[in-house]
């Protein structure tokens, strides 16, 4: 019988029936194999090469000796790099690192970066956007600046042909030192939270935009400008211009002061030599030893080194409250120093020296400051010559600040009915008319005053304080208490009237034979006449009511 109908023979496997893609197959697996042997030779060829040339690069433009500790290289859909522990260290004077000087130049604790494959001889490789975390710039004072003329210049120069073209850097987590060869100054340091420089040209300048936070002030600048280029010989020559926003800056940074400064400006020149003109306003500035917050805005232009932070102010022109003022001066950073050779420690921190003139002032506008009532002492026009000076230290800012100057205040009023009623009485009485008699308001009477003053350890020395209402001049020294407003001043008083006027009536018909003894260079009464108790409480030493009761006596005195 013949075989059934429709059976079949068994099936050839795919790979017997198609020798062919056995033989593709292993080929492209070969090929795959020798490929990544190729590219991990490539890569291992490749990385020493990269991270000498990044080395070489870096170390020409800088003259200086260059450290990375990482490079790894990455061909996978370009040419990805990345390094840790980069290092450039200005060389000493020997021309060896200056590792012993203190720190690097630069240090960057990361970066990272992508290039196209695509490569032109002669042409360098362009990078978009380079990464950067951890860059700290701490920069040494010109003297400690020592560059190779040859050396690290000349052997970074020859070392290949490739180069790279970078187009932003993007920077996290930085930090600025900027240091000073000055005796006793200290460094400047600002925290960098984010920095993007583009148009990135290591022989021309840069754009940058950055965040960093200032500080003291404590607070936030928002800058972006351009910078550079670099000058290798003395990066305190580089170029620099742009624009600033300063914002939320704690005042309280400084002792003795507190208040939310924002500021905005424009600066150029050169680092060490830095032009800027701004605005600012505090709405609540205050004194922390107790007073009332004020409104201070100025407008300024100064001059900044900012290698070592110094600034002059030429000038400031302030507002505050309803008060003028102007102000000239510096303001610069000091180091403690440690006692030595038999010389106290000396205190670090800010040194401020000014010269202030008060053209259009309010005296209620300072006094606030020094008072939490909200009613001032006194109101009147003030206007004010004097130096300035608050040297670093623990102590309070009214414990050391010290003023030596000259005031005038005109149309004088004391808010406090008992002070004011005392010197309304006074010029009555001095023009020889009594409440009775004159029927004037005592509320309209104005007074003076002027004088030379000085302020040291808390306390105002008032050497020669003239006092003058109508019909009276006082002639005063002595000193003020800042803190609990002590008084304590001694003088003359001078009345037009005579002692019988000035009493009036039947009683003052009885002293007429001694109006004499008090007479005095044209003056109708000299008497001796003594303040004292505090600014809420003040005594004086003078009782018009029970001067019949007071034994007289000729002034001996000028």
């Amino acid at each position: 019988m013949g075989a059934k109908a429709g059976s079949t023979e068994p099936k050839r496997p795919f790979w017997r029936s198609h020798p062919w893609w056995t033989w593709l197959g292993g080929s492209v697996l070969f090929v795959a194999a020798a490929l990544a042997i190729a590219v991990s030779i490539a890569l291992q060829r490749a990385e020493p090469y990269v991270r000498a040339r990044i080395v070489s690069a870096l170390g020409a433009h800088f003259h200086a000796h260059v450290e990375l500790d990482k490079f790894q290289m990455s061909l996978w859909g370009g040419l990805w790099a990345e390094g840790k522990g980069l290092e450039i260290w200005p060389p000493s004077q020997e021309g060896s690192p200056a590792t012993a000087a203190g720190a690097p130049l630069i240090r960057v604790a990361e970066f990272r970066f992508h290039a196209p494959l695509h490569y032109e001889p002669g042409k360098p490789f362009h990078i978009a956007v380079m990464q950067i975390r951890g860059l700290d710039v701490d920069l040494p004072p010109k003297e400690r600046f020592a560059h190779l003329t040859g050396g690290a210049a000349q052997a970074g120069s020859g070392a290949g042909a490739l180069h790279f073209d970078v187009g932003t850097i993007e920077c996290t987590d930085g930090h600025l030192t900027l240091e000073t060869s000055k005796p006793g100054k200290l460094p400047l340091e600002f925290a960098i939270a984010r920095l993007k420089l583009t148009n990135v040209n290591l022989n021309g300048p840069v754009d940058f935009d950055a965040e960093v936070t200032n500080p003291k002030p404590t607070g936030t600048i928002y800058t972006k400008g351009t910078f550079g280029p670099w000058v290798v010989d003395d990066p305190g020559e580089s170029a620099l211009a742009g624009k600033y926003r300063f914002e939320h800056a704690d005042l309280a940074s400084f002792r003795g002061i507190a208040g939310t400064l924002n500021s905005t400006g424009n600066f150029s020149g050169t680092l060490r030599n830095i032009t800027v003109d701004g605005v600012t306003e505090t709405p609540d500035f205050r004194l922390t030893m107790g007073g009332n917050a004020m409104n201070l805005r100025t407008r300024f232009h100064a001059l900044v080194n900012g290698t070592d932070g110094d600034t002059w102010l030429q000038p400031v022109d302030a507002t505050l409250g309803n008060s003028h003022l102007i102000a000239k001066g510096k303001i610069v950073r000091v180091r403690a120093v440690p006692p030595q050779d038999g010389k106290p420690a000396q205190p670090g921190g800010h040194e401020i020296a000014l010269t202030v003139n008060v053209d259009r002032g309010r005296i209620e506008d300072f006094l606030q400051l020094t008072t939490r009532d909200p009613t001032p002492l006194l109101t009147g026009a003030l206007a004010l010559q004097t130096t300035l000076e608050i040297p670093p230290g623990p102590l309070p800012v009214r414990d050391r600040l010290k003023l030596d100057g000259t005031f005038t205040l005109n149309d004088a009023r004391f808010t406090s009915s008992k002070i004011q009623d005392r010197i309304d009485e006074l010029s009555q009485r001095g023009e020889g008319k009594t409440k009775s008699s004159s029927g004037l308001n005592f509320s309209d009477v104005r007074s003076t005053m002027q004088g030379s003053f000085q302020m040291a350890a808390g306390v105002i020395t008032l050497p020669n304080l003239q006092y003058t209402v109508p019909g009276a001049e006082i002639d005063l020294k002595g000193t003020y208490g800042v803190a609990g407003g002590a008084l304590n001043f001694s003088g003359k008083a001078r009345m037009q009237a005579t002692v019988s006027q000035m009493v009036g009536g039947w009683k003052g018909i009885l002293l007429k034979p001694v109006d004499k003894f008090f007479e005095h260079q044209g003056a109708g009464t000299v008497l001796p006449v003594v303040i004292e108790g505090t600014r809420q409480d003040p005594q004086f030493g003078v009782d018009f009511g029970g001067l019949k009761k007071t034994s007289p006596q000729r002034d001996g005195g000028p």
